[in-house]
């Protein structure tokens, strides 16, 4: 079995593609919270790969931006290229089956504007500070938004 569920916000603006054929998709990271602290008391943070396909991957290109917050499903995968270098690599993406947006662009800049630590714009500050800041209420997406 081979399935992955995560959540955690989006590292910087997700930028639409096209393969060859002209199948959209998009490579974006995300930056998620450990659940324990280490030695020093410090929660670390692990950032991941996504690559979503298709319309997925034009909802996320159009709505999402660098500090949104995210639930990914899909699963891992794994491959090998030569860097420029002729070094040979390995990666390990998540192929997202689905993205959830938990959170609305509104709340997000809300939270941004109000007097807080965590400044998810464009601004120099990093999501790493605490990519799990709390934006209060659940979301409600219409299901006319994805189609």
């Amino acid at each position: 079995m081979n399935k992955v569920t995560l959540t955690g916000r989006i590292t910087a603006k997700p930028e639409l593609r096209h393969t060859g054929s002209n199948v959209p998709y998009t490579r974006f990271s995300i930056a998620v919270n450990r659940t324990f602290n280490n030695a020093n008391g410090e929660r670390e943070t692990d950032f991941f790969n996504v690559i979503a396909w298709r319309r997925s991957a034009e909802n996320v290109c159009q709505y999402l931006d660098k500090g949104s917050l995210v639930g990914v499903e899909g699963r891992l995968q794994s491959g090998n290229y030569t860097d420029k270098d002729g070094n040979k690599r390995t990666s390990v993406d998540v192929v997202a089956d689905n993205v959830e947006f938990l959170e609305s662009k509104g709340q997000r800049q809300q939270t941004a504007t109000q007097d807080s630590p965590y400044d998810y714009q464009d601004t120099g500050v990093s999501v790493e500070s605490d990519p799990f800041a709390d934006f209060g209420d659940n979301v409600s997406i219409d299901d006319n938004f994805l189609d």
